[in-house]
């Protein structure tokens, strides 16, 4: 009898040579070709539909294993660029990454400590290349969204475009982009955290062409800010929170804060998020930093009271160092010279006695 899993000679009837058959399977002890040769999977299609394949379970990994096996990818030194200071845990794989741009660039050799760490962004002190003219930079990176926590800038950002990583800005007419915003996807949200990092570095650009007290900028990349850096190299510079000022430095920084703002307002601009904190003090002198929630005075319908709490934080502090002044009045003059388009007297000169002047 002849079948599919026998062949016979007509003459003899024994098995013709060569062929697989399950008589001979013991001799050619062969069993994976016998499985294979009748496998019915080969030549039966329904079947092969029927078998599912198996779903292997994966455990989930925690965000340490996670975090551990980027940074093994990164190798920790991306490729050359090594470092004095030691990264921790959750820096290793993004702070080598975000810094990375500006040691290609030849703008730096070396990263030798953090300097100042916060929500949204840490400084860490640089070792610059001497093309740069500057012993120490300041490289200012911000944080993952994935670990930052991210403030509600929706009052900040009210009459100021979407910026992309050129400086540009995105047009209305990109509905994708502008979807993606409104919707909070991931790709919006990389959106307003390049728009956020460009104004910082725009502004920085602007007021420092103008003559304003703020670190010269070197270099922007997709996650940090390169600049000026504020200190020596054992110590950055205090914030002014955290200085005793002589009585003879009072009023001339208090000054050249008011100057500063003043400047500022004269390029349609407001801090947003000045106060004592937010600017550093060195050897004398005061230099303002933060502008990530700069405010645009002309187009946000809430520039005065943001400008007014800047101008209180402010007076606040120097009242605190023994200067006095008035910071409704300060506002009025300055709102209505730089903004409502009415000139009005200058600020006295810097002879005149303080108390006179600002009350």
């Amino acid at each position: 009898m002849n079948d599919q899993t026998t062949t016979y000679r007509k003459a003899n009837n024994t098995p013709i040579k060569g062929q697989l058959t399950l008589n001979n399977y013991d001799e050619y002890e062969n069993y994976e070709q016998y499985e294979e040769e009748f496998d019915p999977m080969r030549t039966d299609r329904q079947a092969r539909r029927k078998r599912k394949p198996k779903i292997k379970h994966v455990p989930k990994k925690s965000e340490h294993q996670v975090i551990a096996e980027i940074t093994s990818k990164s190798g920790g030194s991306e490729g050359g660029f090594q470092t004095t200071y030691q990264p921790g845990l959750f820096e290793q794989s993004w702070l080598p990454m975000s810094l990375r741009a500006f040691y290609d660039q030849e703008l730096i050799i070396d990263v030798l400590a953090r300097v100042k760490g916060g929500k949204e962004a840490s400084v860490y002190r640089c070792l610059a290349r001497p093309s740069t003219g500057m012993e120490l930079v300041a490289a200012k990176v911000y944080r993952p969204r994935m670990f930052r926590n991210l403030r509600n800038d929706k009052m900040y950002r009210e009459g100021r475009q979407i910026l992309k990583e050129n400086g540009k800005a995105v047009k209305g007419s990109d509905h994708r982009s502008m979807r993606a915003i409104g919707k909070k996807t991931d790709f919006g949200q990389q959106l307003e955290h390049t728009s956020w990092l460009m104004y910082e570095y725009q502004t920085l650009e602007r007021l420092y062409k103008a003559g304003a007290s703020v670190p010269k900028p070197l270099a922007v990349s997709e996650n940090a800010i390169l600049m000026s850096y504020c200190g020596d190299e054992k110590m950055a510079a205090h914030t002014l929170n955290e200085v005793e000022l002589s009585d003879k430095e009072a009023v001339p920084l208090f000054r050249e804060a008011l100057r500063n703002i003043e400047l500022m307002l004269q390029n349609n601009l407001i801090h947003g998020d000045l106060s004592a904190y937010n600017i550093l003090y060195w050897e004398g002198k005061i230099t303002l930093i933060d502008f990530p929630q700069l405010t645009n005075s002309l187009t946000n319908g809430q520039a005065y009271f943001i400008l007014q709490r800047d101008i209180e934080r402010i007076c606040e502090y120097f009242i605190g160092q023994g200067v006095s002044c008035d910071s409704d009045s300060i506002t009025d003059n300055l709102w209505k010279r730089y903004v409502d388009g009415v000139r009005v007297l200058p600020l006295p000169p810097e002879e005149e006695d303080e108390e006179e002047i600002y009350e």
